[in-house]
């Protein structure tokens, strides 16, 4: 995902000279080739992420089109107050990049491990949400991003979990990508970030029983898309990297309850902190989001439903 990020900015530079990219003082090889060929195309503005977001909302009011970078931790879950009242408020086209999601910061604790991202941003009036799975899916959000010109924050997490899809998303995509399985099986898993990878996984040890799915835009969510989903399906387990409060299963059991309420199981992260530091694998144990864990967790769920996992 960080190639087409990278690439990406790059060719919109030179396409668009009204882009520029601000950063939190990250000026790692992320944005060398930015920097190399587009260098009046880059700010840093050092560790001040509420400042930075204050500049580039003064940026879009005076004609340019902004990308912010930073950690997911501090944008948007820092700087809440002047995403909604400096760019969501009056609807300004500055697109908002959250890096390193969930786990990937493992060994620098609880600052920097970031469980509340899409909680913060959802809630947020006028602000889209995206949180893509691979380069694929990556691609596909920052082509929407920019041309709906409307606010946005892209969630990356573990960029190197390996790619979900073959082929190219369309634009017109409803944001909602069948990955495996038949779409008549009992159990539905439906999963965004980096959680996609491990939902085909394990739709793929139970043919008989689920089908995966990937959602990597979470505002606005593809309400229609899930209710016709819920219909083909007993029930739903959504999977993410993210706090089981507020994210992307909160959003999905928030549309069906109105739309075709069914059994839905929530896999996430729990309403607690890391007990230690350690690797991005460790803290997946830790929280229980390892292959073996989550299909222990979606087999007691298919128990309890009568729903028994068949190979």
């Amino acid at each position: 995902m960080r190639e087409v990020f990278s690439k990406f900015l790059v060719d919109l530079a030179k396409k668009d000279e009204r882009f520029i990219l601000l950063t939190g003082d990250h000026g790692y090889a992320l944005f060398d080739a930015l920097r190399r060929e587009c260098p009046n195309q880059y700010l840093n503005c050092g560790v001040a992420e509420q400042n930075m977001v204050g500049v580039a909302a003064g940026l879009a009011r005076g004609g340019f089109r902004p990308f912010v970078y930073g950690l997911a931790a501090f944008i948007p879950t820092r700087v809440v107050e002047q995403i909604k009242l400096d760019i969501a408020h009056d609807g300004l086209p500055v697109v908002l990049f959250g890096d390193g999601a969930g786990f990937v910061y493992s060994t620098l604790g609880t600052s920097h491990q970031c469980a509340e991202d899409m909680a913060c941003s959802r809630a947020i009036a006028g602000l889209d949400v995206y949180s893509p799975c691979d380069d694929v899916e990556m691609a596909w959000a920052l082509e929407r991003a920019y041309a709906g010109q409307r606010p946005s924050y892209i969630r990356i997490g573990k960029a190197d979990v390996g790619a979900v899809h073959g082929q190219p998303m369309g634009q017109d995509s409803a944001g909602l990508c069948p990955l495996a399985g038949a779409s008549d099986q009992p159990l539905a898993l439906v999963a965004t970030g980096s959680m996609v990878a491990l939902a085909r996984d394990l739709a793929a040890e139970f043919p008989a029983s689920m089908a995966a799915y990937s959602l990597p835009l979470i505002k606005p969510l593809p309400s229609a898309a899930l209710a016709a989903l819920a219909q083909r399906h007993r029930a739903i387990v959504t999977l993410e990297e993210h706090s089981v409060y507020g994210g992307m299963g909160s959003a999905v059991c928030e549309a069906l309850s109105e739309a075709a309420p069914l059994p839905i199981k929530r896999v996430g992260i729990a309403d607690r902190y890391s007990e230690r530091c350690g690797s991005y694998a460790y803290l997946r144990e830790e929280h229980g989001l390892t292959l073996a864990q989550v299909r222990a967790q979606v087999a007691a769920f298919g128990e309890r439903l009568g729903l028994p996992l068949a190979a």
